[in-house]
């Protein structure tokens, strides 16, 4: 028997493991992939030591991110080889955080049941070193496919994505999919890269 697929879903800045996309993901795959929905750490350097060592454990056939999820997600497909799926990439997030300095709330539940968290410049300035070196390793240009959202006044990063990589896709929506939209534009490309029958046939 066929081991099961494995998906890991990179959730965005304000998001979490339990987030639209991650449940429409679940849904999605429900009984055909396992799908692993981890929250994310605040902080750059934490968060890309945790997906580090969930692929380390679980060993997941793809990577499939939204917005800073997916800036973790391609530097994280670049070293460890990992096909992944970049929604609406976010490959600036210091000049998207400077603009929001000050204290906010996550926008889905997290496991820990912290919903709290701060903007500051030392966090601005862990992304920035992220971000200067963010491609010094990629060379997995045919594994790592870009699905921008046509409505999406947050990231407009596809040019930058067209520099490095290949496989770029369209959906009609905003920066963060709708769980009809993830079913409808995001599952199936997902489903290609893995090899897997589309659940629409």
């Amino acid at each position: 028997m066929q081991q099961q697929k494995k998906i890991l879903f990179l959730h965005g800045f304000y998001a979490s493991g339990s987030c639209v996309p991650a449940q429409a993901l679940r849904g999605s795959f429900d009984g055909k992939a396992t799908v692993l929905t981890p929250d994310l750490p605040l902080h750059p350097t934490d968060a890309i030591r945790l997906i580090r060592d969930i692929c380390d454990q679980e060993k997941p056939d793809i990577l499939v991110g939204n917005s800073c999820g997916s800036f973790y997600a391609q530097i994280i497909s670049s070293t460890l080889g990992v096909p992944a799926l970049l929604g609406n990439p976010h490959f600036k997030m210091s000049e998207f955080l400077r603009e929001r300095i000050g204290n906010h709330q996550y926008k889905s539940p997290r496991a820990d049941g912290k919903q709290d968290f701060t903007i500051n410049e030392q966090l601005i300035s862990e992304f920035e070193k992220m971000e200067a070196h963010q491609f010094s390793c990629y060379n997995n240009k045919e594994r790592v496919w870009g699905v921008f959202g046509e409505e999406d006044t947050l990231a407009h990063f596809e040019p930058l994505f067209l520099e490095h990589y290949t496989h770029a896709f369209h959906f009609p929506g905003g920066h963060t999919p709708t769980a009809e939209q993830f079913k409808t534009w995001y599952v199936p490309l997902i489903e290609k890269m893995l090899g897997v029958p589309s659940s629409s046939e």
